[in-house]
């Protein structure tokens, strides 16, 4: 057990900090002074030096974003801190995934009205060969800001931040889009606004004009785009390394204080959330859905201007809207998941280690959640695909599993069978590729031998990884209170998950589908009888049986009153 914790700290807290590497107080204050530094980024010198020429002369600078939560946050960051650091004509241009397909494309460069002087791309653009050289062939400089895995080449752009390039030896290779560019925003502000004197005297005349610009006297306050990048942070599910975290939790802490954007403090509004006692989870699962809605099935110009928005009427407006956007996703999602499961329904999952699904009536938007859902259920990597439009080639979206790389898989596939796959990009555990309809039945083919190949056995057995069993005396609302503010918990830094043994007193269905139950689970070491709810569950439990219960401790709040809940995330047999 580490040493050196506070009695406020329960022993139970210290023991699941332990389980993930923390040993001390210290590592979790998660405070912005241990970030890492900027410069240590590659590219960022000369991306910097670009954007300085660019502010210096008033040229037309387009950020050119994503149609994710990751990228909608990025450019809402890029957009507003160029404009606190001195850029007097900043836009923005998201692609339509149906129109324009994926990241910076030559059809994304051609609605550039009028001709930019400088395409700053978020959270895409390391693919972006075509796209790239269009802007080029337009007389546009170019800055790629990204976080995915390049291809054996690079793109022709002037500059290139991305900490997964070969060779960059920046500490965290963990920063989404708006983390790069959030720390592309530090540089700039470190050459504009250098505290260092010896800096100060070797500023070029453009860097002290924007200084002065400014009203300089002060250096602009970045850490207000910080709820921003919290947002897509957790949003793009990227591992919560030590500087990640601090970045989460900066923002966090911001948005409990009363400090978000009016964007961000209106979806905690409509998604029924209070934005005092925000957390990562809250993100995740409420927050972030809403603004990838839009891209999913709208344009996500909607969630942009949603996080752009400074008057809290309009913001309001907008998050009513992308609320509205959602609950249409959710419906569609149901029905297409349950359409993908019944046709695998009675089909050996070891017969295809690599599955392949397509529907034409799916909707593009939504078949990268479709390929989540099955990876859950079958626990094997899953390409989902639909039309990208009448007549138009398949968009396809993959998920991984621990252990199996779906980029690299992909990329072999595209070595095995070249010009198949128009393109493809992602990283190890998500990835998005183009495909011919007339290829789509080689694509399942090879996709099932390379994975068939390559996937482990071990990687194959789904885990559960818990923190252990709590004593009778730790369910506690204390303890679940500790837990909830503790985080962020997040991709590779999971929230607290306990197992115990109970006998199942009560199971009833709950939501208007009956899909999930709630329980009431009485432990036999001291008969307390606790309040459980199963979401998404995939059985009933009898009752009076001995179950194993995999769950995380919550609170829940009715009505304006605390009671604690258990919230579970597996059940099984607790019989030998």
């Amino acid at each position: 057990m580490p040493h050196g914790w506070p009695e406020s700290v329960h022993p139970v807290l210290q023991r699941v900090y332990a389980a993930r590497g923390v040993s001390s107080p210290e590592e979790t204050g998660h405070h912005l002074s241990a970030l890492l530094q900027p410069d240590g980024l590659g590219g960022i010198g000369g991306a910097v030096a670009l954007l300085v020429d660019a502010i210096a002369q008033d040229q037309y600078i387009v950020i050119s974003g994503d149609y994710d939560c990751d990228g909608a946050t990025g450019c809402a960051v890029a957009v507003r801190g160029l404009r606190m650091l001195g850029a007097r004509h900043v836009g923005y241009a998201v692609p339509d995934r149906a129109v324009h397909g994926y990241g910076l494309t030559p059809e994304l460069v051609a609605t550039m009205q009028p001709t930019p002087d400088l395409i700053v791309t978020v959270d895409n653009g390391v693919a972006s060969f075509a796209g790239i050289a269009a802007a080029k062939a337009r007389g546009c400089k170019v800055i790629v800001t990204d976080h995915h895995l390049p291809g054996a080449a690079l793109p022709d752009a002037d500059a290139i931040v991305n900490p997964n390039l070969p060779g960059d030896s920046f500490a965290s290779k963990a920063l989404c889009g708006v983390g790069v560019m959030f720390y592309l925003l530090l540089a700039l502000r470190a050459r504009l606004y250098p505290c260092d004197r010896a800096d100060r005297e070797d500023q070029t005349a453009a860097e002290a004009a924007i200084h002065g610009r400014t009203f300089g006297k002060s250096r602009p306050d970045l850490a207000s785009l910080l709820d921003l990048v919290a947002l897509g942070s957790v949003a793009d599910l990227v591992p919560l390394d030590a500087n990640n975290r601090a970045l989460v939790e900066s923002g966090l802490r911001r948005m409990r204080a009363g400090n978000a954007s009016a964007g961000i403090a209106a979806l905690f509004e409509v998604s029924g959330r209070e934005i005092g006692k925000a957390v990562a989870a809250d993100l995740g699962y409420a927050i972030g859905p809403r603004i990838n809605a839009a891209g999913r099935l709208e344009d996500m110009t909607l969630g942009v201007e949603c996080l752009l928005a400074d008057d809290p009427a309009r913001a309001r407006e907008l998050a009513g809207v992308l609320h509205d956007i959602n609950s249409q996703r959710r419906d569609l999602q149901a029905s297409m998941v349950d359409d993908a499961l019944a046709r695998l329904d009675g089909i050996d999952a070891g017969d295809a280690l690599g599955i392949s699904l397509f529907d034409p009536t799916w909707h593009p938007g939504i078949v990268g959640l479709v390929a989540a859902k099955v990876k859950e259920r079958l626990h094997r990597p899953v390409v989902a695909f639909a039309p990208a439009g009448e007549g138009g080639p398949l968009r396809g979206s993959a998920r991984s599993i621990t252990g199996f790389h779906i980029r690299d898989a992909l990329a072999e596939v595209d070595a095995r069978c070249p010009g198949m796959i128009v393109r493809f990009g992602g990283h190890a555990m998500a990835a998005g590729l183009t495909l011919a309809l007339a290829h789509y039945a080689r694509f399942a083919e090879v996709f099932d031998a390379v994975v068939s190949e390559r996937i482990s056995e071990e990687s194959l057995q789904p885990v559960l990884a818990s923190d252990g069993e709590l004593a009778p005396c730790d369910f506690d609302i204390g303890l679940a209170r500790q837990l909830r503010m503790a985080g962020p918990w997040g991709q590779g830094f999971a929230a607290p998950l306990f197992d115990d043994a109970f006998e199942c007193v009560e199971c009833k269905a709950l939501g208007a589908d009956g899909a999930h139950r709630r329980l009431r689970l009485r432990d036999p070491r001291d008969g307390r009888v606790h309040d459980a709810v199963w979401f998404g569950a995939d059985s009933d439990v009898r009752e009076g049986a001995a179950v194993r219960i995999a769950y995380e401790l919550m609170i829940n709040e009715w009505r304006g009153r605390e009671s604690l809940q258990l919230l579970v995330r597996h059940v099984e047999s607790a019989v030998p």
